[in-house]
């Protein structure tokens, strides 16, 4: 039985990443975005748990390796902050490809939006 709903969700995710690959821009009728809402709606079912999962374990094993490096926050840090950081939910953005989807979360610092590239000559 677990089989069979786990072969159905893949199915569901594969056929939703096929028909919401990108494709040339046009003007979006309500139709368009109220699709977008329903797909971000249904791959957010799947990924938030996963995310939410991800992060628990993240601040348990967080917590253990705070104990084990005799207290040092920064290792504690490291291994919490990638965690419990980045998106919990799949926007209509995301699905379209106009942002990313950050799963392993960043400091700030490392960020693409607020990195600054310098030209180099």
């Amino acid at each position: 039985m677990i089989r069979i709903n786990a072969m159905r969700v893949a199915v569901m995710v594969g056929v939703l990443a096929l028909l919401l690959q990108a494709s040339p821009a046009r003007a979006e009728s309500a139709g368009s975005s109220a699709g977008w809402g329903s797909a971000a709606v249904i791959s957010s079912l799947v990924y938030g748990p996963v995310k939410l999962a991800y992060s628990v374990l993240g601040v348990v094993f967080g917590g253990i390796a705070w104990g084990l490096s005799g207290g040092d926050t920064d290792v504690m840090n490291a291994v919490i902050t990638p965690a419990v950081q980045g998106d919990y939910v799949i926007t209509p953005s995301h699905l379209r490809g106009e942002q990313h989807v950050e799963f392993i979360g960043r400091r700030p610092a490392y960020r693409e939006d607020t990195v600054v590239l310098e030209e180099i000559y």
